[in-house]
């Protein structure tokens, strides 16, 4: 009897071994906790990892806010082409981007809202909204959505480029782009200077064929690649006129006093263009040497990678295609 209760006993013993064993191993396949790095630093996992249920923490202009590290119902009511060219997953745009024809077959489907637009906006069901600051409606879009904010020029063109990539756990992939762009479009603007000389100079003007501007170094229109990362000069009447608030409007008559070797000609596409035949536009020097180089205003009016890789490649062919 004794030896039945004590190989009973064994028996049990050897029971609660195996699951004990079988609980740790349970223990150790336990998923890791969510990443949690700070939006400022590069992400501890790799992009690929970010799970649908992971966060992180971004430190936005007005604090940290906690967002998913993989997105992919993004409300974006401003910067929506630096989302739209990491890929990121937008169901809803403002309405200057759905206009822009670059982005036509990119925002396919996609809804068309404001940042006032709050029904809308809850049935879209988005896991980020991005905002600009001037926005009077951002304490209601919090309460939608996690919500970060950006002031339009707080940061410069490349900079913004890089917020969007962090923001999108894409930090080190936009990184590679601005590193590989400012080389090319430097390339691009020393190849100019030795065909034309180190002094050339450009004016970038816009019209709806009857007001006109001039734009200084940092208002779109390619303007930021033209004097910034190619490095090409401004004449010096538009650059002082620009100063206070990057454009100054002008008249047709004085065009020439800001013109420089070469005209960046932003208009819409189906613009009038009698401007054109007046002797104040044929005399200008760029004019009569046929280097105007007309670019689609809707589609020019962004500093995003979309709309730069596309004004890089109209630039170097206007400036230097037929050399």
């Amino acid at each position: 009897m004794k030896k039945v209760v004590y190989f009973a006993g064994l028996f049990l013993l050897i029971m609660l071994l195996a699951a004990c064993g079988s609980n740790t191993n349970n223990e150790e396949s336990v998923p890791a906790a969510p990443n949690t790095g700070s939006g400022t630093e590069a992400p501890d996992t790799n992009e690929e990892a970010a799970t649908e249920g992971d966060t992180i923490t971004y430190q936005s202009e007005t604090g940290p806010v906690e967002i998913p590290a993989n997105p992919q119902r993004i409300v974006a009511l401003t910067n929506a082409p630096n989302v739209l060219s990491l890929e990121g997953h937008v169901v809803g745009v403002d309405q200057w981007t759905q206009a822009n024809p670059l982005f036509t077959e990119r925002l396919e489907g996609v809804k068309v809202v404001s940042e006032a637009d709050f029904e809308e906006i809850l049935d879209l069901d988005p896991d980020l909204i991005i905002a600009g600051s001037h926005m009077e409606t951002i304490a209601e879009l919090e309460k939608i959505a996690p919500t970060v904010v950006y002031t339009w020029g707080k940061l410069d063109y490349l900079e913004q480029q890089l917020e969007i990539g962090k923001l999108l756990n894409k930090e080190q992939e936009t990184q590679e782009w601005i590193d590989d762009f400012t080389a090319r479009a430097a390339a691009v603007g020393e190849e100019v200077k030795g065909e034309f000389g180190e002094d050339v100079s450009v004016s970038v003007f816009e019209t709806d064929s009857k007001n006109f501007s001039v734009f200084g170094a940092n208002w779109a229109r390619g303007t930021e690649i033209l004097y910034q990362a190619m490095g090409l000069s401004m004449p010096e009447k538009a650059r002082t006129d620009t100063l206070d608030v990057g454009y100054y409007n002008l008249s047709l008559e004085v065009i020439p006093d800001y013109a420089g070797d070469f005209i960046i000609l932003s208009r819409p596409a189906a613009s009038e263009t009698s401007y054109m035949d007046t002797e104040v536009w044929k005399s200008i020097p760029a004019v009569q040497n046929d280097r105007v180089i007309t670019i689609d205003l809707e589609a020019s009016t962004y500093s995003d990678p979309i709309s730069l890789e596309t004004m890089l490649g109209t630039f170097q062919e206007g400036m230097l295609g037929s050399q």
